[in-house]
């Protein structure tokens, strides 16, 4: 599991982030955490099954199916309730992608283990656009630092 470093790491070098229950709606977390990641420079490909596009991207309906037309991902970003997150780790391990985060209030210890059994980094009950901010304000608080991704 990694730490607050260790995520930050993690966001500094991906750039690729299959965003799992992403929302069509602007008042969901997913949504509003999807539009953040993309200002800031990350392609997101979004996954949910009862949508047709989130924020102008296409959405798939499996993790699978969106490594299969998009290509690999540096992170699955998971906003599913933890019954769910084992079937993603999953998923994510069988698709040889770098990580499995589990956002805040996303805890399932079955998942991450999963995840790490199938040398995937593993990040839980965490966000990923506030870490991002995190790592942004690190970078800026360090004099002639290159920004974090454009934004």
């Amino acid at each position: 599991m990694l730490d607050l470093d260790g995520a930050l790491g993690l966001l500094r070098r991906a750039r690729r982030i299959c965003v799992v229950g992403a929302s069509p709606d602007p008042g969901r977390p997913s949504h509003g955490v999807m539009r953040y990641l993309m200002h800031h420079g990350y392609e997101c490909v979004p996954v949910n099954p009862a949508a047709r596009e989130v924020l102008g991207r296409r959405t798939h309906r499996t993790v699978e199916e969106a490594v299969r037309e998009t290509g690999p991902f540096d992170i699955i970003d998971v906003f599913r309730r933890p019954e769910h997150a084992a079937g993603i780790a999953r998923a994510a391990v069988a698709t040889d992608s770098g990580a499995l985060w589990l956002q805040l209030g996303v805890v399932d210890w079955l998942a991450a283990r999963i995840a790490h059994e199938g040398h995937l980094a593993v990040v839980m009950d965490r966000c990923t656009a506030m870490d991002h901010r995190r790592l942004r304000e690190k970078r800026q608080a360090r004099p002639g630092t290159k920004p974090v991704l454009s934004g």
